[in-house]
């Protein structure tokens, strides 16, 4: 087979795999119409795909008036039960373990507190919980090991270039977890990981463009624009931390002040509202505490800020926001979306347009890890054909 007769195969069976994930369950004319290819075509990456365990074929509903004769027509849907994709992401104080279908679905997830010391100990640590997180999924094929965390992340050679809280640099955490795993590994950031999860999985389906925003001990963005993410040179795309977005007087590890990431961090806000944790301030703030709500408004009108200057300097369909109180309180997202409509140059109708991220809190991170591995799964499914097939 030619190189460009292989490429336009893998492309097909992307199509078709995405069509289907999208919108399945699909019968073949279905999948024909959504994109673009023959129905022989067709025809022949299904068979393909269900070869590989990746698609099933289910009776199709008929309607109840249906009173024609003749075979009896089939669907298509993600074969989600045969296989797993497993998750390590790294934050701040843990690291999230988890195991996923192929719909994204969080099956099991645990945190693994980090043990002191640095990178090597966290690293074995969190690959030691994976490995009887396996055990416990040993019914399922393994797709491979994401890894997702906050900073600068190389996805190319699955390093850590900068992780300011952890104070991590140019840590290769791919190549050491691929080694203890024995997984194929992929690692990303977790805001680029987490778009491409809306936009699998989330409200951001069938979007061109999306943006980005995950607000945690870390501050970072993800940009998507034609169904693609901008990485830009080294992946460093998506650094949003120093824009000079909150308070003046907010002093940065960087050594200015005003910092997004100083004004916005976890850190900052607990320490504000006198609180161990950020879901301590989020359910103090649930339960009507005035400091609580207060502090988690100031961080909300501070994103929003971020927000707007992204709806400017972008302008992409739909921006999602991953952030605890956002996603609790309607409070707190109706003041990221006031400082997007009364900042934004574009006229955007924020109500439609900001959106709070589509997974629950207790699997948000399980989802950011296995997505890296998922994204890879559905852009080029036959590259892992020779995995999946045992």
């Amino acid at each position: 087979m030619t190189t460009s007769v292989l490429t336009a195969s893998r492309t097909a069976a992307a199509a078709v795999l995405r069509a289907v994930l999208a919108h399945g369950p699909l019968a073949r004319d279905a999948i024909a119409e959504l994109t673009g290819i023959s129905p022989a075509g067709v025809s022949r990456q299904c068979a393909s795909l269900a070869d590989l365990g990746l698609l099933s074929a289910r009776p199709a509903e008929r309607p109840l008036d249906r009173r024609t004769a003749g075979r009896p027509r089939t669907e298509l849907d993600i074969a989600a039960a045969r296989h797993a994709v497993f998750g390590v992401h790294i934050a701040h104080e843990f690291a999230t373990v988890a195991v996923l279908d192929l719909r994204g679905r969080v099956l099991a997830s645990e945190r693994v507190p980090h043990p002191g010391g640095g990178p090597e100990q966290v690293l074995s640590g969190a690959a030691a919980r994976l490995r009887e997180f396996r055990q416990r999924h040993r019914g399922r094929i393994p797709v491979g090991l994401g890894v997702a965390c906050g900073g600068w992340v190389d996805p190319d050679t699955g390093v850590i270039v900068e992780h300011s809280s952890l104070g991590w640099y140019d840590v290769p955490a791919g190549p050491v977890l691929a080694e203890l795993s024995g997984l194929p590994t992929r690692v990303d950031g977790h805001a680029r990981a987490l778009a491409s999860a809306e936009a699998m999985f989330g409200a951001a389906r069938g979007c061109g463009s999306l943006a980005q925003l995950f607000v945690g001990n870390v501050v970072d963005a993800a940009i998507v624009s034609g169904g693609r993410l901008y990485r830009g040179p080294g992946s460093a795309a998506g650094t949003v931390a120093h824009l000079p977005l909150g308070a003046p007087g907010t002093r940065c590890a960087c050594g200015r002040s005003g910092c997004f990431e100083a004004d916005a961090a976890e850190w900052a806000v607990t320490a504000r509202a006198g609180r161990q944790s950020i879901v301590d301030v989020v359910g103090a703030a649930g339960a009507g505490d005035p400091v609580a709500l207060d502090v988690l408004l100031g961080r909300a009108r501070t994103i929003g800020r971020a927000a707007a200057l992204l709806f400017d300097v972008v302008n992409p369909e739909v921006l999602v926001v991953a952030e605890p109180g956002i996603a609790e309180l309607p409070a707190c997202l109706a003041a990221v979306r006031a400082e997007v409509a009364a900042r934004s140059r574009g006229r955007v109708e924020a109500a439609k347009r900001v959106l709070p991220a589509s997974f629950p809190g207790r699997d948000l991170l399980g989802v950011a890890a296995g997505a890296v591995q998922l994204d890879a799964l559905y852009a080029d499914p036959h590259a892992l054909a020779g995995r999946l097939a045992g």
